[in-house]
């Protein structure tokens, strides 16, 4: 699809009508669960963007996936989609809806990531010190990256909070490289 305008419409017009039939959460569940799928299934995904494969082939192929395992409006929408000839574009579709489910819900997903495995206790501290700032619920998402020595990067509303000791360390070699201090001596 690559039109991100397109996929914020449509995603937005399932997230009415799922509001309309009281299945918001039924409907968020589906497209996670859909979003797993095509992210983990190129095959699929070359299948929805093929042109070869005519409209009533891929209703038949995504009923017989997806049957039983998302809900008859998620099934609906998708048939749509193929009608429209706008199946391609399913995984960003996905993406926006999570996206906008989020901001109707006053969601913030809030990335950690520790040069080692935190705790629970101490991902419940951190989730409080983040939610003590706002009154958004705090989804927390831990992550491991052992380049960053110690110390965490925290990732929440497109801000980055670095706090590594990697990051200390490329600042201070920044400023050995500047020499900054030399001038000073003479």
């Amino acid at each position: 699809m690559q039109n991100p305008r397109l996929a914020s419409r449509y995603a937005k017009a399932l997230i009415d009508l799922a509001q309309e039939l009281n299945q918001l959460e039924a409907v968020n569940t589906d497209m996670l669960f859909l979003h797993e799928v095509l992210k983990s299934s190129k095959d699929l995904v070359s299948l929805l963007k093929s042109p070869i494969i005519k409209a009533d082939k891929k209703q038949k192929i995504l009923a017989a996936v997806f049957s039983g395992r998302v809900s008859a409006t998620t099934i609906t929408f998708i048939n749509l989609l193929v009608n429209k000839g706008r199946e391609g574009g399913l995984e960003e579709i996905t993406t926006e809806f999570s996206r906008e489910y989020m901001v109707l819900k006053n969601i913030v997903k809030v990335k950690v990531t520790t040069a080692v495995a935190l705790d629970a206790a101490t991902l419940n501290i951190i989730r409080e010190r983040v939610a003590a700032g706002t009154t958004q619920h705090i989804e927390l998402e831990a992550a491991v990256n052992p380049e960053l020595i110690g110390g965490f990067v925290l990732e929440a509303n497109d801000k980055l909070f670095d706090a590594s000791v990697s990051r200390d360390l490329k600042d201070l070699k920044q400023q050995f490289n500047k020499n900054i201090y030399v001038s000073d001596l003479r």
